[in-house]
């Protein structure tokens, strides 16, 4: 596998690891219900994509991590993987 590759798909794992720990995170730190209950409670009241932006805010520091070490590939991959949750978080907002 090039190298470049492998260091974009490290960066979109570390992308979508800090978006799950950010999202995780956020619903232990503020919500009164389990895990579970509040992403049901998120689906049904339509909210789901508001948690998911918030858990995104660990991504800026993946991102401006790598870029302050000089991996700049790893940020690329961080930067597809939040384009990706964006994507998601729209398709719950028009569907």
């Amino acid at each position: 596998m090039n190298k470049t590759k492998k260091e974009v798909i490290i960066g979109f794992l570390v992308g979508i690891i800090a978006n799950t720990l950010g999202t995780l995170l956020y619903i232990l730190l503020f919500s009164d219900l389990s895990i579970s209950e509040t992403f049901n409670a998120a689906i049904a009241q339509g909210h789901i994509g508001s948690i998911l932006a918030l858990g995104a805010i660990l991504n800026l520091v993946a991102f401006f991590g790598f870029l302050r070490i000089k991996r700049d590939y790893r940020a690329r991959g961080v930067m597809i993987a939040t384009i990706l949750t964006a994507m998601v978080i729209l398709y719950y907002k028009l569907f």
